[in-house]
C-alpha cells in the first residue's frame, strides 16, 4: 500500500506540533495507522472492512480500563 503524502493525524493531536498522536492513510481497500513521533516505524494496516470493527474493539476495551 503506497501511503506517501497521504497521511493525516487524528484531531485529537493536540496543540503544537501536534506528534503525539496517530497518523492514518487510506486506499481504497487498506487503511494504515502509525505512531505520529516515529512514523519510519511498524505500520498497522487493515483492509477497509476491518477497520471499523477494529476502532469498536478499542472503545470497548478502553471502558473496561
Amino acid at each position: 500500500m503506497e501511503t506517501s503524502g497521504n497521511w493525516k493525524k487524528s484531531s485529537y493531536s493536540g496543540p503544537g506540533d501536534g506528534d503525539s498522536c496517530v497518523e492514518i492513510a487510506h486506499s481504497p481497500t487498506r487503511i494504515a495507522i502509525r505512531n505520529s513521533k516515529i512514523p519510519t516505524r511498524a505500520t498497522l494496516t487493515f483492509p477497509t472492512a476491518a477497520f471499523t470493527p477494529f476502532l469498536e474493539t478499542l472503545k470497548e476495551s478502553a471502558k473496561q480500563l
